[in-house]
């Protein structure tokens, strides 16, 4: 509206003319609240990063209030209005507003002086005040201009609205983690982590349908995890209809690899049994009003129940439950192929491997077992079996081994799968694509070096005695070779 008309105050003076504006025990010129004036929204959120980085807000929450203010000129802008206290901490938000461009002024009601500077040490006071119904009249040294309050910014709101900002370092930060699961791997997840050791809680939560289509509303489960091996951050992070989340403050916690650009932990607004998951990417955030009762995992524990003779197991039909049972069958899998130590190699195949045995390294050699049955050779290695032929084993339990590239259907534990063969302890079992069990002697392995080498025949011989050729004087002489040494000589005949 103009430009306005400040003095500033000078050292031990007691008169001011701006309603609320008194001296403190420094002689600065104080009101009652401070405001700050801010030209856009995303100006408070950089004034809410840099204030947070060092400072909390939770002893301006109890009377922090932030507006969305526009001026008679049109123009809108951000209000921050908080209990000025002190000097002390008018000159901290004084600081922080002119890092990111806005202005600090002091004040109790409707009139707010600006705050003090270089050029002012004690502070300014307005010696003209401006007559309006505006509810807010500020005057700076570089205008003065009232403003009325359109509406409130929630800083609760605000903080779930701004986007969490790249940062992929946080995935590997040790530490808890919440996990949202999908609802088909919420079961298989919980028991990997049970037979893994890793303790936590769970709960299943319910969000309302996503669009007016639907009618069911939408579960899923959420994990709270204190703690996770390292070697379990690639299934957290980065498999399909698993969302991990990294907690930053209680209530609240933002999606690993992503960093909210405000420190959260200063801003006590969430929490009250609620739980906010910030999501990266632009997705919009998980809200939990309320969140269930957690369990813990353990909880979800396979258990066994105790009989008494003659009453059958809790849970057991009379008649016996063998009407369930169904065979097992062998599928091709379209997973790729790892830890592939056994190959069996059919009767017609071992010419093969007799003529590949002499190109064969020695370090392969040296590490295989071989049994030979009637249905063929049976190698194992555990460093692996490149180089010979056969059909590929992969070892899913101690012992057992199912094809390379296939599955084992219903699709059960290998601990259900070797209880289910029924193998001894002490053989090898190998089921084959043809869904047939072969169960092998551990003690009929022998080393592949040993069997390989066929004994070469041999002769005795008996050695001539030289002993008395030996005995016999040798008696040397020396004579000239003359002009023609070989005269005489006969050429060896052909043949000879």
């Amino acid at each position: 509206m103009g430009e306005a008309l400040l003095e500033r105050i000078a050292l031990h003076q007691t008169r001011l003319n701006t309603p609320g504006l008194g001296l403190d025990s420094k002689g600065v010129a104080l009101g009652a609240k401070g405001l700050l004036l801010l030209p856009s929204v995303d100006r408070l959120v950089a004034l809410l990063a840099a204030y947070t980085r060092e400072r909390s807000l939770e002893d301006l929450l109890p009377a922090l209030a932030i507006h969305l203010a526009h001026s008679k000129l049109g123009t809108r802008e951000v209000v921050v209005e908080f209990p000025a206290e002190s000097s002390d901490r008018m000159d901290r938000m004084a600081d922080v507003a002119r890092l990111v461009g806005g202005f600090a002024f002091t004040g109790t009601s409707r009139h707010f002086v600006q705050y003090r500077d270089a050029a002012a040490p004690f502070g300014y006071d307005a010696t003209d005040l401006l007559s309006t119904d505006a509810q807010l009249a500020l005057y700076h040294g570089r205008f003065s201009q009232t403003y009325d309050l359109e509406r409130p910014i929630d800083l609760r709101s605000l903080l779930i609205r701004i986007m969490p900002r790249l940062e992929p370092g946080t995935r590997s930060l040790a530490g808890p983690r919440i996990v949202v699961v999908e609802p088909g791997l919420g079961g298989t997840l919980v028991s990997y982590l049970l037979r893994s050791g890793v303790d936590g809680v769970v709960c299943m939560v319910e969000w309302p349908p996503a669009n007016a289509f639907d009618d069911a509303p939408v579960r899923r489960w959420i994990l709270r995890l204190p703690s996770f091996p390292p070697r379990m951050g690639s299934l957290l992070h980065e498999t399909p209809g698993l969302t991990s989340f990294v907690p930053t403050a209680t209530g609240v916690a933002v999606e690993a690899g992503y960093r909210h650009p405000i420190e959260l932990q200063a801003c006590p607004v969430f929490g009250g049994g609620g739980l906010v998951l910030l999501r990266g990417g632009g997705a919009e955030p998980w809200v939990v009003d309320h969140l269930p009762m957690l369990a813990p995992l353990r909880a979800f524990a396979r258990v066994g129940f105790a009989t008494t003779p003659g009453e059958p197991p809790v849970g057991a039909s009379v008649g016996g439950g063998e009407i369930l049972r169904v065979p097992l069958r062998v599928v091709a899998s379209g997973r790729p192929w790892r830890n592939v130590t056994a190959t069996w190699i059919a009767s017609e195949q071992l010419p093969l491997l007799r003529r590949l045995a002499y190109a064969l390294p020695h370090e392969i050699v040296t590490r295989a077992l071989v049994a030979i049955t009637p249905r063929g050779a049976f190698l194992r290695s555990p460093a692996g079996i490149e180089g010979f032929p056969g059909v590929f084993y992969v070892e899913v339990h101690p012992d057992l081994f199912v094809p390379a590239g296939h599955d084992v259907t219903p699709s059960v534990s290998s601990e259900a799968l070797a209880k289910a063969v029924g193998a001894p302890a002490t053989h090898v079992t190998f089921i084959g694509p043809d869904s047939r069990v072969v169960a092998i002697e551990r003690t009929a392995f022998a080393p592949l070096e040993a069997a390989l080498v066929e004994a070469a025949p041999w002769d005795a011989l008996v050695a001539e005695q030289i002993a008395a050729a030996l005995d016999e004087p040798i008696e040397l002489k020396v004579t000239t070779i003359g002009l023609l040494p070989m005269r005489g000589v006969e050429p060896i005949p052909e043949g000879g």
